[in-house]
């Protein structure tokens, strides 16, 4: 009898707990759905809104939340290269359902990181203010955020070095690269392509043009897998060494990066019409979708060659990206229809095993991503691009079920 009480309780607290994942369990992503999803995302997010002001209490230089750490909501400042994510998701809500709050709250958490369209001491400008001021303009058209996106641009192309034929990522750590260029600067490129389109000045084309032609000569593998850092002679141009930084090892498939460069090359194709990198988007594809090391449920781990597979975190942020970029890749693809498929499989899992439970973690809405692990930093936490990227593939993919454009 006592081990049937056992049982018993042991299978109520698991129940118990999985019940605690998620607004609502099995939620199919048809039309139907998303607008259900959609909703508790919206709720989800009142949270956070009501959340960041008493974080923020004291600390008047924090304007974005990132993560959450023992229990307590974590913001940051401007420069921080994740700052634009969250009033990207706020732009993304007003896209959705066109509610004027949400455009009221978008507003005024994009005015708050402007500032950044002059920091010249990153690479982040497109996260920061393409993320934020991009999807603002994309919906209001407003002349404001047209003169910030310019500025940024322009800021951003300051970094650029042609003899190298890349924009230098990092200023940090001089010591340790010589002329750093990460996987991750793929994503700020669509900031220079849109401001060609809202200037007519093709330099910023040339310089995103170069930069991508370069990563793709000699960040990638010959299993289309992607070094994380690239470090290069700022005078002559020549590879110096291929590292990492946030992978388990130089020679190791860090998962994150694997969906910048999908993410980045598909976007790149876009804006360029260049066949050559929608084969380089579909073979990064290739290498993770067949990885032996991705599980069955899509949702993988923070590096493809992590040595304690399958006890090693999990990376939502990575599979959020990657559900994003291969539905927009399954727009121009033959393989369309097998991307797709995959993304809403991704998308699927996230939203039904994968989400806060409702009014819980300050607002955040997925969980369990990776930061860094090797300098064990925010690790199976909450994390704000995550998020961003699950409401954009979501928006995307019901974009897709009306027939319209996929961003």
């Amino acid at each position: 009898m006592k081990r049937i009480i056992k049982h018993l309780i042991v299978t109520i607290i698991i129940t118990a707990a999985c019940c605690t994942v998620g607004f609502s369990q099995k939620v199919k992503l048809n039309k139907a759905g998303i607008q259900k999803v959609f909703k508790e995302i919206e709720s989800q997010t009142n949270v956070m809104l009501k959340a960041v002001p008493e974080a923020q209490a004291g600390h008047a230089n924090l304007v974005s939340p990132r993560t959450e750490k023992d229990g307590k909501l974590l913001l940051v400042a401007s420069k921080d290269w994740t700052s634009g994510f969250f009033p990207g998701l706020l732009w993304y809500l007003y896209g959705f359902n066109h509610q004027s709050k949400w455009a009221t709250a978008a507003r005024q958490y994009t005015a708050r990181i402007e500032k950044e369209k002059w920091n010249a001491t990153t690479h982040d400008m497109g996260f920061k203010v393409y993320c934020s001021f991009g999807n603002g303009y994309r919906l209001t058209k407003d002349p404001t955020y047209k003169a910030v996106i310019i500025t940024a641009a322009k800021t951003l192309s300051s970094r650029f070095n042609p003899t190298v034929g890349a924009i230098r990522s990092w200023d940090h750590n001089k010591q340790k690269w010589a002329y750093p260029v990460i996987i991750d600067n793929m994503l700020n490129l669509e900031l220079l392509f849109e401001a060609t389109k809202l200037t007519g000045d093709t330099s910023f084309y040339h310089i995103a043009d170069q930069h991508a032609k370069t990563t793709m000569k000699n960040h990638f593998r010959k299993d289309y897998s992607s070094f994380h850092v690239v470090d290069y002679d700022s005078t002559t141009g020549r590879v110096i060494k291929k590292t990492t930084h946030q992978g388990y090892s130089d020679a190791s498939a860090w998962a994150r990066g694997q969906a910048w460069g999908l993410y980045g090359y598909t976007m790149c194709y876009r804006e360029t019409g260049n066949k050559t990198y929608l084969a380089q988007a579909e073979l990064i594809a290739r290498f993770i979708l067949n990885n032996p090391h991705l599980p069955k449920d899509l949702i993988p781990y923070w590096d493809f060659d992590a040595p304690g597979i399958p006890n090693e975190p999990r990376d939502v942020s990575a599979a959020a990206v990657i559900a994003s970029g291969l539905l927009e890749l399954s727009t121009y693809s033959k393989k369309g229809h097998y991307y797709r498929k995959i993304a809403i499989k991704i998308l699927t899992r996230l939203t039904n095993h994968y989400r806060s439970a409702a009014g819980r973690h300050h607002g955040f809405i997925l969980l369990h991503s990776t930061g860094s692990k090797p300098s064990h930093s925010e690790v199976d936490v909450p994390l704000n691009y995550a998020d961003y990227y699950y409401v954009e593939a979501l928006q995307r993919l019901d974009n897709l079920y009306l027939h319209k454009s996929v961003l």
